[in-house]
């Protein structure tokens, strides 16, 4: 342990740097923003002793709470205020971006990856523009998740079924769309797949089961909310959008004007999550059959690598996904997506930078920060499909033709090095 911190020292100042750098612009404040109006009254009632009516409290994605619960509690022992608690439960967030940064990056260098490839992946995972947006909007815990999903996932590639599991099961909890991740996680997972579905679902249970047993609360009432969502909220960034009909003048949650905004189909809140789950689960089907080829036999180092890189590209393509059906889809939706295709460049034998990642990472800050100041609505959904619909579709195509993909990248780069560590796991 002391070898790896040694050799990730530098990685691990620059990580720490950034993440204080982030939580300094990010958590100034959370007037007007998602944790004032959803999160803050039930952390309030947790730091006065009250725990049920934490419980009650707590919004649809409650478990989050649960999970961060201990952080809520960390100010008391120096008297901090509100703002501490506000800064402190975002604190985990921010340090599994730090550690999961650090990790690909420790992994990139083992393979002799270039030095700006390891440093566009770091600054990616720990000072990225959609990370510091999630913050002021107050959603922390969407990177969180993004973390876990990801983390899940390549220790399932290592055949490492209980991390995996509870990482999985904790995403879950954490954030209901992370049951995207299950088909991504299984098929990496070599072997012991019941138990890894078993014990994620033990773990999503615990930390649930309290939420759900307030049955008067905020957490039934928001997951039923989130599971047929009301039409009215319709934003520009998804590809229902131009299904919609201009009419009177459409008003926020919270009252403000949104002019240009068209007005929902009424059938079409009851399908966009449906269609999300269906999503994940076809792509789970088809792939199936290939993940359980070669399974009988000890894999190579190349199969390994295949079956890790073809789950982060499942994984990174169903989020992708999630944003484009979901009527709700909003600033900080992408950042799951965006993550997941970090990790999948950072695995790619190819010794060029993320530049995909790189790329999806400006396009979607243009998109959702700059454009809506600049143009209308419809013009916003115009240049969401326009960048959206191509790389979901290279993204599948990348997806179930395995074979180019590796022929392209082999032309791209090196074979990656050393075999060792992983032949020596394997046997």
């Amino acid at each position: 342990m002391r070898q790896l911190a040694r050799k990730n020292s530098l990685c691990i100042a620059i990580a720490g740097a950034a993440t204080a750098t982030m939580a300094w612009l990010g958590l100034y404040g959370f007037a007007w923003n998602d944790y004032e109006n959803e999160a803050r009254p039930a952390f309030d009632a947790l730091l006065h002793g009250h725990v049920v009516e934490f419980l009650r409290l707590a919004p649809a994605y409650g478990g989050s709470l649960v999970e961060r619960a201990p952080f809520a509690l960390l100010p008391g022992l120096w008297g901090g205020g509100s703002l501490a608690v506000y800064r402190m439960v975002a604190l985990p967030c921010l340090l599994a971006a730090a550690a999961l940064g650090v990790w690909l990056v420790a992994r990139m260098r083992r393979e002799a990856r270039p030095t700006l490839a390891r440093a566009v992946v770091l600054g990616l995972c720990v000072a990225n523009p959609l990370t510091l947006q999630a913050l002021e909007i107050g959603h922390p815990e969407e990177l969180l998740g993004a973390c876990m999903c990801v983390a899940a996932v390549l220790l399932a590639s290592r055949d490492r079924p209980l991390p995996a599991a509870i990482l999985l099961g904790l995403a879950i909890a954490n954030k209901e769309w992370a049951v995207l991740a299950i088909g991504p996680v299984l098929m990496a997972l070599p072997s012991r797949r019941a138990m890894c579905v078993a014990l994620a679902g033990a773990v999503t249970v615990a930390i649930l089961a309290p939420l759900t047993l307030v049955a008067s609360g905020g957490f039934l009432a928001g997951t039923r909310a989130i599971a047929t969502p009301p039409s009215a909220i319709f934003q520009p960034w998804q590809i229902w959008w131009f299904l919609g009909h201009h009419g009177a003048l459409v008003h926020g949650l919270f009252g403000s004007a949104k002019p240009g905004y068209r007005i929902a189909p009424s059938w079409v809140g009851r399908v966009s999550h449906p269609l999300i789950l269906l999503a994940g689960a076809a792509v789970t089907v088809v792939l199936w059959s290939v993940a359980r080829r070669g399974r009988d036999t000890a894999p190579s180092r190349r199969e390994a690598l295949l079956s890790e890189r073809t789950a982060l590209l499942a994984l990174a393509l169903l989020l992708l996904l999630r944003c484009m059906l979901d009527t709700w889809d909003t600033d900080y939706y992408p950042l799951p997506f965006v993550f997941a295709l970090i990790a999948w460049e950072a695995s790619s034998p190819a010794r060029r930078p993320p530049l995909l990642a790189l790329s999806a990472t400006a396009i979607v800050w243009l998109n959702f920060q700059w454009a809506p100041s600049h143009i209308s609505a419809d013009a916003q959904a115009a240049l969401f499909l326009g960048w959206s619909v191509p790389l979901a579709c290279s993204l599948g195509v990348a997806l179930f033709k395995p074979r180019a993909l590796a022929q392209r990248e082999k032309r791209l780069g090196q074979a990656r090095e050393p075999l060792g560590p992983v032949l020596a796991h394997q046997r």
